[in-house]
C-alpha cells in the first residue's frame, strides 16, 4: 500500500456507472450534456464527499471531452473571472472533440459587491461549452442569478450500508483484513461522507489508530483532521471552517503548527509559518488587552493565511499528528494538579492557607517526604510518586 497516495484519489470512480447510490444524478448530468445548449450550465450540489467532482470527471471521460478544471477560490472576483473563465469558455479544445469547464466550489465566488457572480452569469450566457459547477450549499441568496441559468442536480449523502460496501471493496484491493463490523463502524461515523470514510480507513490502516476512534460516530461537525485536510490540501478563505468544531482557535493553532512541515516545503513553508505567527501575535493581544474583536484576525491568518501559502492545491494522503505541545501542556497541568492537591492537604493538616502552602511547596517538600507526615496526609500513590521526582 502506498501511504502517500490518497485512497480518495486512488479509487476515484473512472466511469459514471461506478458512482454508487447516485443513479438519478448520473442520469440528469448525462441528459444535461445530451441537450446542451438548452441549458449552458449545470450545478451539482450536495454534502461533502458525495462524489460531485467525480461524477463530472467521469461523464467528461465517457464523452471524450477535455476537462478544464478551475477552483472558485482562485476566481474570486470579476477581473479573475474575465482573465481565466471567459477565454476558457471561448477557445477550442486542442485534443478532444469538445470540452467541459468544471468549476469546483462555486459558492466561493464573491457576490455582486466585487462583481464575481454577475460576471459568472455573463460568461455562462456566452459560453460555447458546458459549464459544470459544484457546491455544498446551492441555495445561498448570492447564487440566485446562477441558479436561474443552470440545471440543478442534487447528490445526497450515502447510507452507511453503501459506504461500508465501498470500504470493503477498497480493503479487498489493499489486502486489509478486517471484519464487517469494522467497516460498518467507520461508515456510521462518516455521516454519509465517502471521502471522510476513506480517509478514516487509510488513517487507521496506516498505523494512526490513536487518531481514529472507530467506535465513535463522526459528529456532524467536522473533525480536526478534516479541518486540517481542507486547509492544507485546498486553497480557500475558510473563514467559517472553524465554526464546525467546538475546539478553540488556540487549540486548532497548535494542530496547524504541528502539521505544517508535513505538508509544506520551501517558500510555502515559510509563508505558512509567517501567517501562523501573525495569528499568534493577535492571540497575544487578545489575552493581554481582552480585545476580543481581534479574534477575526487570528481566524483569518490561521485559516486563509495558511491555506493560501501554497500556490496550488495539494494531492495525496498525509498522516497528521497530534501536537506535541498539547501533550507537554497536559503533562505540566497534571504535575501542577498533584502539587496543588498535596499543598491543599498539608494546609488543612497544619491550619495554614492553601496559597502559602503552594508558594512554599519546595521548602516544605523535605517535611512532606517524611513517612509519618505522608500517613497523616493520606497521600495517593500518584502523589507519593510525584514527591519522589
Amino acid at each position: 500500500m502506498n501511504d502517500k497516495e490518497s485512497f480518495t484519489e486512488k479509487y476515484r470512480p473512472e466511469k459514471s456507472s461506478e458512482i454508487v447510490g447516485q443513479e438519478k444524478a448520473v442520469v440528469e448530468v448525462k441528459d444535461f450534456l445530451k441537450n446542451f445548449p438548452k441549458k449552458k450550465a449545470l450545478m451539482i450540489y450536495g454534502p461533502a464527499g458525495t462524489g460531485k467532482t467525480s461524477l463530472a470527471l467521469a461523464v467528461a471521460r465517457e464523452n471524450n471531452l477535455e476537462i478544464l478544471e478551475l477552483n472558485s477560490s482562485d476566481l474570486r472576483n470579476r477581473v479573475k473571472l474575465e482573465q481565466t473563465l471567459k477565454p476558457a469558455s471561448e477557445q477550442l479544445s486542442l485534443f478532444k472533440k469538445s470540452k467541459i469547464i468544471l468549476m469546483d466550489e462555486v459558492d466561493g465566488v464573491t457576490g455582486s459587491d466585487i462583481g464575481g457572480i454577475p460576471e459568472l452569469v455573463r460568461v455562462i450566457t456566452i459560453s460555447r461549452y458546458p459549464i459544470i459547477m459544484t457546491c455544498n450549499d446551492a441555495w445561498q441568496s448570492k447564487l440566485s442569478p446562477v441558479r436561474a441559468k443552470s440545471k440543478m442536480v442534487e447528490m445526497k449523502a450515502l447510507d452507511k450500508t453503501t459506504i461500508a460496501r465501498i470500504l470493503q471493496n477498497v480493503a479487498g484491493k489493499e489486502d486489509i483484513k478486517k471484519d464487517s463490523t469494522f467497516f460498518a463502524q467507520i461508515a456510521a461515523k462518516s455521516q454519509g461522507d465517502v471521502r471522510a470514510a476513506l480517509n478514516d480507513l487509510q488513517s487507521y490502516v496506516s498505523g494512526e489508530n490513536i487518531l481514529v476512534d472507530i467506535t465513535e460516530k463522526r459528529d456532524v461537525e467536522d473533525t480536526i483532521f478534516n479541518i486540517l485536510r481542507r486547509i492544507f490540501k485546498e486553497r480557500g478563505n475558510f473563514l467559517d471552517l472553524f465554526d464546525t468544531t467546538t475546539m478553540s482557535l488556540d487549540e486548532i493553532l497548535l494542530w496547524i503548527e504541528e502539521n505544517i512541515p508535513r505538508e509544506y516545503k520551501n517558500e510555502a513553508l515559510t509563508k505558512a509559518y509567517h501567517a501562523l505567527g501573525s495569528a499568534d501575535v493577535f492571540r497575544g493581544r487578545i489575552y493581554r488587552n481582552q480585545s476580543w474583536r481581534f479574534l477575526i484576525y487570528q481566524n483569518i491568518f490561521q485559516s486563509a493565511g495558511v491555506s493560501y501559502s501554497k500556490k496550488t492545491s495539494l494531492q495525496g494522503f498525509t498522516k497528521y499528528e497530534r501536537p506535541k505541545r498539547i501533550l507537554k501542556i497536559w503533562m505540566h497541568n497534571q504535575k501542577t494538579e498533584k502539587k496543588k492537591t498535596i499543598a491543599r492537604k498539608y494546609a488543612t493538616l497544619v491550619h495554614c492557607s492553601f496559597k502559602r502552602a503552594l508558594r512554599d511547596f519546595e521548602l516544605l517538600k523535605p517535611i512532606i517526604r517524611q513517612e509519618s507526615v505522608q500517613k497523616q496526609l493520606k497521600l495517593s500513590d500518584e502523589e507519593l510518586e510525584f514527591l519522589k521526582k
